[in-house]
């Protein structure tokens, strides 16, 4: 599946599971916090390699950005912290296949968007790039006092071994709490 595909795919999904939190009754979020959940979820494709040691890599490039590249779902609070030490706040979390975390984590900076085109102009789809065997990480999109909010969810199929969920949340950002996703990653 190619990335635009993916891309197209993921933005269903969250569509149609706004649609059905909307419906259900006493639901606790605002309208305007179902729609800025939106933004939360930049997907891109991540391969992972295999191999035992490390369970990833990270690098600084010479124009400031921090290329991660992720062999192992393992070591979520080391990444932080190495990413931490190269200038970019992180909240790293490993999901189970067809899971992802619950839209409510934290304040979206710049809020939502209604198109493909806002979509691609927000800081949440700027702020990680996939690369061929890595995702690159643009601090420039990640202010003070913002977190950058990356969730990998596991994909045993097909030749994308995971999704990647990229965000950028003001002030402190909510733990995750796993939701099953509707449809299977390609």
């Amino acid at each position: 599946m190619r990335f635009e595909e993916q891309l197209l795919t993921d933005l269903k999904n969250e569509m149609n599971a706004r649609n059905e939190r909307s419906r259900r009754v006493g639901r606790r979020l605002l309208t305007g916090a179902a729609v800025a959940g939106l933004a939360a979820v930049a997907g891109v494709a991540v391969p992972l390699l295999t191999g035992s040691e490390p369970a990833y890599a990270v690098s600084k490039n010479a124009n400031g950005t921090v290329t991660v590249e992720l062999k192992e779902f393992r070591d979520a609070d080391q990444l932080e912290q190495d990413l931490k030490d190269m200038g970019v706040t992180a909240d790293v979390t490993y999901l189970k296949p067809y899971t992802k975390c619950q839209s409510d984590r934290g304040t979206l900076v710049g809020g939502g968007y209604d198109t493909p085109e806002e979509w691609r102009e927000s800081v949440h789809y700027k702020v990680a790039r996939p690369g061929p065997k890595s995702f690159v990480i643009d601090p420039r999109y990640v202010g003070k006092g913002q977190t950058v909010v990356l969730e990998f969810t596991e994909n045993p199929k097909g030749p994308i071994k995971a999704q990647l969920n990229a965000s950028v949340i003001e002030g402190s950002v909510k733990p995750c709490v796993p939701a099953h996703e509707p449809t299977q990653l390609g």
